[in-house]
């Protein structure tokens, strides 16, 4: 297969901006750039709501509008994900699927045993972290089903069966990190895979390209202001009132930071229930804290900006940049003025954020779970990128107090260990290799066989079927 380009399909629920959207995109261009044919299919894709690369033509994507809403009534989310994926397989099967080599799927893994059974090709399953233990909130180990209402145990059973059922099909599994490799194994019991890890990679030269300071997008975040930076979606599990809350710590303890401010930078999507709560608690938190506030969207941006009241247009102590732009994330990341990126999510399972920011020489303070334990270096000192601590805001508070205080010296020889950390390890030239290698394998395995399908097939139609019926999906 070493001779030989692939024609690979890519499956992705919803094209928007998040991590694991930022490694699908990452992923297809470096196959690109191999050499193999790559296209994407998706069943959501905003223009208005998408990283550049899906919009500028460097990409190829199939955008297949589903006749199935997203809830009902902001409930069932996941069933409707189901069906909708289901949708989007039906629409490559029937019209486009013959031409592809193998599958490449992500996030969802309802369509990998009808993609096997009537495709004949082999399916690679790439697995951010499994959707049944996050269905109650960031996963915390240890802490299986607690405060869930018989009622959601009852609904998620199916729908977490049909996961591990649906992924088992896989012929083979990747993680984006030996955490999630672990909590895996550990919590799909019939899954006899071993999961290979491919860490997410980056386009470096996508971090490091210069920026146009006369750019108006530009224009519109700069400040001459120290800034403590956090790049993290508007989502609850995210956890961003531990930097606020650490932040008002670090501003009422060290007069010396009066000039510091925070920028909370991710992706907001107004259809989302938990993003509009997200934002609004935050910067409540902010005024109950007494820190003025502003929140803003790239000067192109279809969102509008949410009304909130008493915001400071000037140099506010917080600034919420919502759906930031490649220029700008790049702009944040390499301003001399910013002097740290917090990641502040727990148990996450890989976190691109810490990389991001590392491969642009930027001390980073992160949770100490999860993915960041792998891609940050806390022990020993003089090996350091960042530093890693329990979600306590205190000790939060404590930690940006020295990176605010570290010494030129020291903040140039951490700098540069961080940027040789991010090159050697999560450049996206070595993700795509080892995609390479992993679909090279799977295609080699040869065809399907097709036996032992049908079972696994007819009881997802039947649970979807009996699903929608059952919650009036086509009742008028």
């Amino acid at each position: 297969m070493k001779s030989s380009k692939l024609r690979i399909a890519f499956i992705h629920p919803d094209l928007g901006i998040g991590g694991a959207e930022r490694l699908v995109v990452d992923a297809a261009l470096g196959l690109q750039s191999l050499g193999h044919s790559v296209h994407i299919y998706t069943s959501h894709h905003d223009q208005h709501h998408c990283f550049d690369e899906t919009r500028d033509g460097r990409l190829c994507i199939h955008h297949v509008l589903p006749p199935l809403p997203r809830s009902i009534r902001g409930m069932f989310h996941v069933m409707f994900a189901h069906a909708r994926q289901l949708h989007l397989t039906v629409h490559l099967m029937c019209t486009s699927a013959h031409q592809y080599d193998v599958f490449f799927v992500d996030q969802l893994s309802t369509c990998i045993p009808f993609l096997r059974r009537f495709c004949g090709k082999r399916v690679v399953f790439y697995c951010h972290f499994p959707d049944k233990l996050l269905a109650n909130g960031a996963y915390e180990e240890d802490q299986r089903g607690q405060n869930v209402s018989i009622l959601k145990r009852i609904y998620r059973f199916p729908m977490d069966w049909l996961e591990e059922v649906t992924t088992t099909q896989a012929d083979l599994i990747l993680a984006n990190s030996k955490f999630t490799a672990r909590v895996t194994k550990s919590h799909f019991s019939s899954l006899r895979h071993q999961l290979k890890v491919v860490y997410p990679g980056i386009n470096i030269a996508a971090y490091i390209s210069p920026v146009d300071l006369s750019d108006p997008d530009i224009l519109q975040i700069a400040s001459r202001r120290r800034t403590l930076l956090s790049l993290n979606r508007f989502e609850m599990k995210k956890n961003a009132t531990l930097a606020i809350e650490a932040f008002a710590i670090l501003r009422n303890k060290d007069p010396n930071t009066s000039d510091v401010r925070l920028v909370l930078a991710g992706g907001y999507d107004p259809r989302l229930e938990d993003n509009i709560r997200t934002l609004r608690s935050l910067i409540e938190l902010a005024q109950v804290n007494g820190l003025t506030y502003n929140v803003i969207t790239p000067l192109q941006s279809r969102v509008a900006v949410p009304s909130f009241p008493k915001k400071t247009p000037n140099e506010p102590d917080i600034l919420f940049l919502l759906n930031f732009t490649t220029a700008q994330r790049s702009g944040l990341l390499q301003a001399q003025s910013t002097l740290a990126l917090l990641y502040t999510p727990a148990n996450e399972h890989f976190g691109i954020g810490p990389v991001e920011g590392m491969i642009c020489g930027l001390p980073i303070l992160a949770c100490d779970s999860g993915g960041p334990t792998e891609s940050i270096v806390d022990q020993p000192s003089d090996q350091r990128t960042g530093w890693l601590y329990g979600p306590q805001p205190s000790v939060w508070a404590q930690a940006l107090e020295d990176i605010c205080n570290l010494s030129e010296t020291d903040r140039k020889a951490l700098s540069q260990r961080a940027r040789d950390r991010a090159q050697n390890m999560f450049g996206v030239e070595a993700m795509a290799k080892s995609l390479e290698d992993v679909l090279e394998q799977a295609v080699s395995m040869g065809p399907v066989s097709r036996t032992g399908m049908w079972l696994v097939m007819s009881a997802v139609l039947g649970l979807l079927a009996v699903l929608i019926f059952r919650y009036g999906l086509f009742s008028g």
